[in-house]
């Protein structure tokens, strides 16, 4: 049985076994991790090394039913383990009661939706290891002051530490993509909840970045600011000049102020 990549899915089935190593041992976790999740495990370059280290704590989804056939038959002992659905939609705590590691070559398509999803579960998702596109890998792992500092990387950065390790070239791949690839690790903090209001916290990242040319002060007038607030120096900068704690900072001015 042979799977074909689809595009739709926007599969690039990874082929060179020293590359699929390198990242299957950049996942390090310590006993606290109940279960390793990998997405997307397409022809299963990933998952014949990761059961060799897991064995029946790894777990597997992918959307593509050829693929899920295909693995349930390659691997046997497993094949109970291997889910047919969208990691987007699923339930993280119903397969996994203690922590989890994730692991994968995710779809293009959908992993900025990937990091979200494990955003929502960051207190679940402990150490996860990705392959991203190039651009995507170098926006989350960005810090203040960079032009590829974004959305991903501020809320991400609140929460877990992050790597980038190395650049894979499309020949690599089948089909090749267009672009180059990167693997990112991410190491959950120790950080459980902000001190802030943190729907307010991502409000005010999101609209910062959304118009991240203009000045916050200019940025955040969606959120209809009190005047006070307005009148506050730091929003004379932009959003790509600001940590993680200094958004903290800005989060708990606003709740201050409001609550006047």
């Amino acid at each position: 049985m042979q799977v074909y990549p689809k595009k739709k899915l926007g599969q690039h089935f990874l082929k060179d076994k020293s590359i699929a190593t390198r990242i299957v041992h950049a996942l390090s976790i310590d006993e606290k991790v109940e279960k390793i999740l990998e997405i997307g495990p397409g022809t299963g370059i990933l998952t014949d090394i990761l059961i060799d280290l897991y064995g029946e704590n790894l777990l597997m989804i992918d959307l593509d039913k050829e693929s899920i056939g295909y693995l349930r038959k390659r691997f046997p002992k497993v094949k109970n383990n291997i889910i047919h659905g969208d990691f987007l939609k699923l339930d993280i705590g119903a397969i996994c009661e203690n922590k989890m590691g994730i692991i994968g070559n995710f779809p293009y398509n959908i992993s900025s939706q990937i990091f979200f999803r494990i955003l929502e579960n960051r207190n679940k998702v402990t150490n996860i290891v990705g392959m991203v596109q190039k651009e995507v890998g170098e926006r989350i792992a960005a810090g203040p002051g960079s032009k590829t500092y974004g959305i991903l990387s501020v809320l991400l950065s609140a929460f877990y530490t992050i790597e980038y390790l190395f650049t894979v070239e499309p020949e690599v791949f089948y089909p090749q993509p267009k672009v180059r690839s990167a693997v990112i690790r991410l190491t959950r903090n120790n950080t459980i909840n902000l001190p802030c209001n943190e729907d307010l916290f991502i409000k005010i990242v999101k609209n910062g970045f959304q118009n991240r040319r203009k000045t916050l002060r200019n940025a955040l007038k969606t959120l209809n600011l009190p005047e006070k607030f307005r009148k506050l120096d730091v929003l004379d900068k932009r959003a790509e000049q600001l940590s993680v704690k200094d958004f903290v900072d800005l989060t708990l001015k606003f709740e201050l102020i409001w609550k006047k």
